[in-house]
Formats: C-alpha cells, structure tokens, sequence
C-alpha cells in the first residue's frame, strides 16, 4: 500500500471514529434520563457509568498501568476540562430540550477557532471570523426571548442553557488540548477522559447538596444501563480520541454535527419534542457557521 493510500486510509478511519462518537452522544441522552425517571441524578449515574468504564478498560489494558506515573501533569488539565464537559453535557440533555441543549453546545466551533488560532496557531482567515459572526448571531436569536419587549442582552435562561455553553466550551477545549498533546498515547487520553468525570462529580457532589446513592440502591435493570451506557463511551471515546488526533481541530467539530441529525429524530421520536421558530433560525446559523469554519479551514 502507498503512503498516500496509507494515510486516506488512516483519514477515513478518523472519520469514522467521529461519526461514531457523534452517533453514540445523540442518543445517549436517552438512557440517562430514564436513569433520572427512576430517580438517580445525572452527577451519580455518571459518576457510576464512567466507574464501570474505568474498570472494563483498565482491565484490558492492565499491562499498561506501569506508565502512569510516567505521564506529565498537564495531562490533569484534559482530565479535569474533560470530564466537566462529559458531565455537564448530560446534566443539560436530561434537563433541558434536546435539541436546545444540542445547538448551544455546537456553538463549540465559535470556541475552537478562537482556540485554535491562539493555541495551536492555525491561521484564522476571513471566512473564521465570518463564521464567529453567523454564530453570535445564531446564538442571539436562539437565547432572545421574543414575547418579551423589553430589550436585554439575551442571556441562558435555564441551568440546562448554562450546562450545555460551558460543556461546548470544554469540547473545544479538550479537542484543542489532545490536538495539542501529540505526545499522549490514546489509551492516556481516553483514561484521563474517563478519571476526568469520575473527579468532576466527586467534586461536584462536594460542593453542592446532592447525595451520591450506594451501590446497593440500584436495581438489575439500573445496572444493565449503566454498563451498557458505559460500553458505548468506551467504544466513542476511543474512536473520537483518535479521530481529533488525525483531524484538524475545526474539522473534527463539523463532524460531530452528525451528532445533531441523530438527536433531532431520536428527540422527535423519543420525547416528543418540539423547538420553537426562533431555536429553529437560531439552529441553522450556527450549523451554518459551523459547516462554513470547517469546509473554509486549514487542512494540514
């Protein structure tokens, strides 16, 4: 096989991997919230999902674990940022509309090309900042609150609003942040993601009121979800782990919009949601915007 067919192949692989994880996030909302039905927050079904997903993994690559003290610091970074957009993520999607929480989260590529330019000096042309703007404006629309007329900046009006900006945020930043660490092996990268959620929820039960249930409270079928839930993030983190390594950062987010397609038609089946006209407009400019930074990106 040729280099050049080497590396497509590598490529198509990577995209893969993408479109996999994309797939595996837009519908995962739908097992944590019949978690939360039964009662068990989104903090301790994560906490416990990605518990069950440490333990598979670190068990199948147990003869690796006499690295981990080779591994540098800054590796507490992904792990910390990681986890607080795994765990917000599904704090938004169990509390929030689906589709809602979906587009504010994918303003992430508003956030990454801004990242990537000062980071990982990728060149921002005219058409990045053209993007930013359709973005602002998408997000403008979407959060404004029309049967009001009264004039204010429009702001998140929800906790789910908030969880799903910061948990974009963090997405960039973790792509940014593993594009960046070319040195971390994937197996690293993937146990740092997982180590990250574990943390973040402890940290997050820490401080607030919640309660974190024993394992005793839950029942065969609770578990039956959980590693199920835990499996699919194996397979997701993995793949997406590789994929944003062999992909620039922009890309590797327009890709991920797959992950809107299977959200709108697992919610509208689902959960029978509805958005209404302006979360429709705002929707399309920030796909839009996203679709535009990643095809009008650099492809090295």
């Amino acid at each position: 096989m040729s280099s050049i067919e080497e590396n497509n192949s590598k490529n198509y692989f990577a995209i893969f991997g993408l479109l996999f994880g994309a797939l595996c996030w837009g519908i995962i909302w739908y097992p944590y919230r019949i978690m939360a039905e039964a009662g068990i927050s989104g903090v301790a079904s994560s906490f416990y999902t990605y518990c069950i997903a440490t333990l598979i993994a670190g068990g199948y690559f147990a003869k690796y674990w006499r690295d981990i003290f080779k591994l540098p610091f800054s590796i507490l970074w992904l792990s910390l940022i990681a986890g607080w957009t795994n765990l917000s993520y599904v704090l938004a999607v169990i509390d929030g509309e689906v589709m809602r929480v979906m587009l504010l989260f994918y303003l992430s590529p508003l956030w990454t090309l801004i990242l990537a330019h000062f980071w990982l000096k990728e060149k921002t042309q005219l058409t990045g900042y053209i993007a930013i703007a359709i973005s602002l404006i998408g997000a403008f629309i979407m959060l404004y609150d029309f049967s009001n007329p009264v004039i204010t900046f429009p702001l998140p009006s929800s906790d789910s609003d908030w969880f799903a900006l910061s948990a974009g945020i963090g997405f960039s930043l973790t792509n940014v942040i593993t594009r960046k660490s070319s040195h971390l092996t994937i197996r690293a990268k993937s146990f740092a993601v997982w180590v990250g959620v574990i943390l973040v929820s402890l940290l997050f039960i820490l401080f607030t009121n919640e309660k974190l249930p024993t394992p005793h409270a839950f029942t065969l079928t609770h578990w039956l979800i959980l590693t199920i839930i835990a499996l699919l993030l194996i397979a997701a983190t993995g793949f997406v782990q590789y994929g944003v390594t062999k992909i620039t950062a922009t890309r590797a987010s327009v890709l991920f919009l797959f992950e809107l397609v299977v959200a709108a038609i697992a919610s509208y089946f689902l959960a029978h949601e509805v958005m209404a006209w302006n979360e429709w407009l705002g929707g399309v400019l920030i796909i839009s915007a996203a679709i535009f930074a990643g095809l009008n990106s650099n492809t090295h």
